[in-house]
């Protein structure tokens, strides 16, 4: 199994650790990461599209003509699915589209997403990412010496200089611990823990 890399904010290689096997020795299941993701978007869905069926749309109530004797087609209400500003046949209506996968599975989805992840040699850890202040161009040179401009920082909530500096650089994201799932593991192409982020969500993980 490969070994996770720790980087300094100087891009500099301080040490390599063995990744916990409770983890990473779990198998990359692609169907269960693909119904973890498929399950988080899903329940993204606001589900409110709605349209009119024939009874909805306002007027339509006479009769047009009567029902013989005139050689046209018989009809029943100017609102009918075939005629121009009718109702709507089989129409989507207001619905509630999540499902949720149970916790065990969601566990091992992001289990099997991290384990990809590693062999791909695209998540390594971050020994610590301190700023001072709230400044987005401390930020982008940290991104720079770590040469990468595609990531998914994790850190523990109480980093909020980090938070800030962070939020405005295209396709670069931030998030605690305690959000992360499939679907976020494989939204960005490297995967960057800070160390006490790491331990804290390999604690849970058990």
């Amino acid at each position: 199994m490969k070994k996770i890399k720790v980087y300094n904010t100087e891009g500099e290689l301080v040490r390599e650790l063995d990744p916990p096997e409770h983890v990473f020795s779990y198998p990359v299941k692609k169907h269960l990461i693909w119904e973890a993701v498929r399950s988080y978007l899903d329940s993204q869905r606001k589900g409110s599209a709605s349209t009119k069926t024939r009874g909805e749309v306002s007027g339509g109530g006479r009769k047009p003509w009567r029902q013989k004797g005139l050689g046209r087609a018989r009809a029943g209400s100017i609102r009918s699915p075939l005629w121009r500003h009718g109702g709507i046949t089989f129409g989507p209506k207001p619905r509630d589209w999540s499902w949720r996968l149970p916790k065990k599975a969601r566990r091992n989805a992001l289990k099997s997403a991290l384990a990809a992840k590693l062999a791909d040699d695209e998540l390594f850890i971050i020994d610590r990412f301190e700023l001072e202040e709230p400044k987005t161009k401390k930020a982008a040179e940290v991104l720079r010496k770590l040469n990468v401009d595609d990531a998914l920082f994790v850190e523990l909530g109480e980093n909020r200089n980090l938070f800030l500096s962070l939020r405005n650089i295209p396709r670069i994201e931030v998030m605690r611990p305690e959000q992360l799932n499939a679907y976020f593991v494989l939204k960005r192409k490297y995967l960057i823990f800070t160390e006490r982020a790491f331990n804290k969500k390999m604690e849970a993980l058990k």
